[in-house]
């Protein structure tokens, strides 16, 4: 602990304490001299070492929500890019996994299956089970289906042919007509396997580091 003068204050900080009993310690006044720059959820959150099956994702879009947040690529917030036009909301947890890139330049969008709604911005452990193969304005936008691999209800889902058909509808039906009344077309070609989902974290993952090695090499 660090010592006090005679007003009872941290020896060497020279203001007066509302509480005298109140000491500043050494090792939290440090906390607020030396801070470190903000991380990025992208680059530097890492993936984990069960990926690609098992990985950590953000997310950006609470399950019931109907906000359209996003990551902003460059400061590493989540911004709001609109609300939807359509009277729908998301009908899981929707996000992105960090450290993978696809072909539309942005990391590879997941959708979490689990019990409740999480925090924008919040990181969490899944597990793939499928691919959902998807076109938006003629654009590939593939989305990876996944579980909450720490949620006690979902964790032993291993494969999306597992979950109930109405779920899938459900899920089908919401990215097909999120963006009707904005006059954009998005077709959803089915559900494919986990091993789908997985090999496309795979190839995602493998782009990602083939940007950081060729961006070390300018």
């Amino acid at each position: 602990m660090a010592e006090k003068n005679d007003e009872g204050n941290a020896k060497g900080y020279a203001f007066p304490l509302r509480n005298p009993n109140v000491v500043l310690n050494d090792r939290n006044f440090a906390a607020f001299t030396h801070r470190s720059a903000a991380a990025h959820p992208w680059h530097d959150l890492e993936i984990g070492p069960e990926a690609p099956a098992v990985f950590n994702c953000v997310v950006e879009i609470s399950k019931g929500g109907k906000v359209k947040y996003e990551l902003d690529k460059n400061s590493g917030l989540i911004k709001v890019d609109r609300v939807l036009y359509s009277s729908i909301v998301y009908p899981h947890n929707y996000g992105f996994i960090p450290r993978t890139i696809c072909e539309d330049s942005d990391p590879i969008d997941v959708l979490v299956l689990m019990q409740e709604p999480v925090l924008t911005g919040s990181f969490l452990r899944a597990r793939a089970i499928g691919l959902m193969p998807m076109i938006d304005q003629g654009e590939k936008d593939d989305k990876i289906i996944a579980v909450c691999a720490d949620d006690p209800e979902f964790r032993h889902y291993r494969d999306i042919k597992e979950l109930p058909p109405h779920r899938l509808a459900e899920i089908r039906r919401f990215f097909e007509d999120y963006k009707k009344n904005e006059n954009k077309k998005v077709d959803v070609e089915g559900f494919l396997p986990a091993q789908a989902a997985i090999d496309a974290i795979k190839d995602s993952m493998d782009l990602y580091a083939a940007y950081i090695k060729a961006g070390l090499q300018r």
